[in-house]
């Protein structure tokens, strides 16, 4: 696989990278196999998908637990990154602390989990808006500091707001939504990472799965999948959104490959910088997302996937 560096001064990893979070978590959970997708974490690392993101609040714990399992004996071998700054209630709901205190006792909560003395990126999941962003990111300096972080990187956020934790410390990655069903991050942020050497990278990068063309009703989701419940999956806006899938298909049939290759691939071409971490739990997709490193799309197909329309429905 090809390579890049993640940020400015990182580490070398390949241009597509692997989000773990749905291997025990959120999408079609009741089929988890953890046997699976371990094999998936060692057949990424041998093809050269080192870069490897997950997150505490995944299952919660389980997922980081999971790429635990995975790395013994191989834990040199990845780029490994995980978050902190979210947390699920005693009701479930999702909700966000960016408390310093919150923030130190996650990251060693976080190396027990995953076997390691330290992870390679360690991401503030969201901002919370009742801490100062400089104080949330101060303690992920901390982090740094002490030897259980290389490196820290942001989720989600402004431009605005890098600034303000770039005052504080470097910015080695920002992780927010960009896919040809998202692109609002092109604005701003994106380029503004280029500008600044800091890596950026997409998560749903094939749109929770729609891009690929496997989709054509919230019927064909899984009972328990998270997904059911997502304004964009709904039958109205999954119809007016099928447009956004049949250019795809329609490069992919042209170039004969699937179209999720497509989708990464104009990812890729948003700069050297951008590493989408597509997300799977299945041997053939990865190797098929991965191969979408491969992709050169030509300026005649970039230009007809940048003028897909915006996706209908909200995001979350």
């Amino acid at each position: 696989m090809r390579t890049t560096t993640l940020g400015a001064d990182g580490p070398g990893v390949g241009v597509i990278g692997l989000g773990c979070m749905g291997m025990t978590w959120a999408y079609d959970p009741q089929n988890r196999d953890d046997d699976t997708s371990v094999a998936v974490i060692h057949r990424a690392l041998d093809i050269g998908v080192n870069l490897l993101d997950t997150s505490d609040v995944y299952g919660p714990f389980t997922n980081e637990e999971l790429v635990g399992r995975a790395l013994a004996g191989r834990r040199d071998e990845a780029v490994l990154a995980t978050k902190v700054g979210l947390y699920i209630d005693d009701s479930g709901t999702m909700r966000r602390n960016g408390r310093p205190e919150h923030i130190r006792a996650g990251i060693d909560a976080s190396l027990r989990r995953l076997g390691t003395d330290h992870v390679d990126l360690y991401q503030l999941h969201r901002v919370d808006p009742e801490v100062p962003i400089e104080e949330s990111w101060g303690a992920m300096a901390e982090a740094v500091a002490a030897g259980k972080v290389r490196a820290i990187g942001l989720s989600d956020v402004s431009v605005v707001e890098i600034k303000r934790a770039m005052a504080v410390h470097p910015v080695a990655s920002v992780q927010s939504e960009l896919s040809l069903w998202d692109k609002a991050a092109l604005s701003e942020v994106v380029p503004f990472c280029a500008e600044n050497g800091i890596a950026f990278l997409p998560f749903s990068p094939l749109g929770r799965g729609f891009l690929t063309g496997r989709f054509g009703s919230v019927d064909d989701l899984p009972e328990d999948d998270w997904r059911r419940g997502n304004p964009r999956f709904q039958d109205e806006a999954l119809a007016a959104n099928q447009v956004i899938t049949d250019r795809v298909k329609a490069i992919a049939e042209r170039r004969e490959v699937p179209p999720a290759q497509i989708a990464l691939a104009w990812l890729c071409a948003q700069g050297d910088h951008v590493i989408p971490i597509p997300g799977t739990k299945t041997p053939r997709y990865l190797e098929s997302n991965a191969a979408a490193g491969d992709v050169r799309l030509s300026p005649e197909e970039l230009a007809e996937l940048d003028g897909v329309p915006e996706a209908r429905g909200e995001r979350y």
